[in-house]
């Protein structure tokens, strides 16, 4: 499918996506080496409109022509030899949105310097480069939102919380649903993250929890029970985030969800940037799809969350400012403005094989411990 100059397409494997803009590549030209035989189709002008050179696809009323010379980049033009004919060389313009049919029977429309993404201003290049990380935010944002109302609400993260109904160490300490739990052990606690910090971190440790109870504070007494979760112990009291049903909620948990899954990702990135880097901390293909599968376990809810965490971890690690991904293209981008002038092709080109070369080595190891961690242990 082809609309405004760019084409849409299938691969037969669907995973992810990826976009050639014009420019980044030869764009057909390889394909029309001095000696390559190729049909010419024209326009009423006598313009090139479309050049062949598949066995497996064939041009109405096409002139045949040997190639000697072409430039598809600034001229615009074919030369060659017609019908054989090597007495007379014959140049025909080509037309700006022309397109090539390769070998293999693809058309591609060729892409001539004024619309290849080199040429674009640099704004607008940083704006391209940024696209990709800005779609799976909102990919992320409206995911969240439609999953806040699939559940009928949104978890709070305030420090109101309600008890758990049975094997509850809050509830028998006294503690009820509605309580804001404000201070644990004297630590004054403002929302979840705060109280959670604080409990999981006194497992089997007697702590005093003082609660605001319709404006009365309470003080209780407790002691956590410990729980073992990846191979960490952590206190636990039995009780729950509250659910915040109100329209507004649900409509405002796109942005707030997406808030507060991207702080963990970003400490966690940090936490393993600054000395507690390890593979099990990353996840390839095959951890993808382990994780899909137990998602999809979960029903509708699980595959939405895992869907908007997956697009939100894509979108913070492109913005990594490693060569190869969208951090490094927006790097250079940057280092363009300060220099006023481009990095030179070649150092670029480097550059981005130098990030190539480390995204692979770094998949290929991401994988092959995936395959332990889930198929060999």
């Amino acid at each position: 499918y082809r609309k405004n100059s760019t084409t849409f397409t299938l691969r037969l494997l669907p995973l992810g996506g990826y976009v050639r803009m014009a420019g980044e590549a030869d764009d057909g030209e390889d394909e029309l080496k001095p000696g390559t035989p190729v049909t010419l189709q024209l326009n009423d002008q006598g313009v090139v409109t479309s050049i062949n050179t598949s066995n497996k696809h064939s041009l109405f009323q096409g002139i045949p022509l040997t190639v000697t010379d072409t430039n598809l980049d600034t001229d615009l033009y074919v030369k060659g030899y017609e019908n054989g004919d090597e007495t007379q060389v014959k140049s025909y313009p080509v037309d700006h949105d022309a397109t090539i049919i390769e070998k293999d029977g693809t058309a591609l429309q060729i892409a001539p310097r004024d619309v290849q993404f080199q040429s674009a201003s640099l704004p607008n290049r940083m704006v391209t480069n940024v696209a990709g990380v800005f779609n799976n935010l909102l990919l992320a944002i409206l995911v969240y939102t439609i999953l806040g109302f699939v559940q009928g609400g949104v978890q709070s993260n305030t420090n109101k919380v309600d008890v758990m109904p049975t094997n509850s160490v809050a509830r028998s300490a006294g503690m009820k649903s509605g309580d804001r739990i404000i201070e644990v052990n004297g630590h004054k606690t403002t929302d979840w993250e705060d109280l959670t910090v604080q409990i999981r971190s006194k497992a089997n440790k007697k702590i005093t929890v003082k609660v605001d109870r319709n404006g009365q504070d309470k003080v209780l007494s407790m002691k956590p029970k410990a729980q073992s979760s990846g191979g960490q112990t952590t206190g636990f009291i039995g009780i729950t985030q509250t659910m915040d049903k109100s329209f507004k909620a649900k409509i405002l948990s796109g942005f707030t969800t997406t808030w507060s899954v991207a702080k963990q990702l970003f400490g966690a990135l940090w936490s393993m940037v600054s000395g507690h880097f390890s593979l099990n901390d990353l996840g390839g293909p095959v951890a993808i799809f382990a994780t899909t599968s137990q998602a999809a376990k979960m029903g509708l809810s699980g595959v939405l969350n895992f869907l908007a965490f997956l697009s939100l971890n894509l979108a913070i690690i492109n913005l990594i400012p490693i060569p190869g991904l969208d951090g490094g293209k927006l790097v250079l981008n940057i280092l363009e403005a300060i220099r006023r002038k481009p990095v030179s092709q070649t150092t670029e080109t480097v550059i981005t094989l130098i990030g190539f070369a480390f995204l692979m080595l770094l998949m290929i190891l991401v994988t092959w411990n995936d395959i332990e961690r889930y198929f060999l242990h």
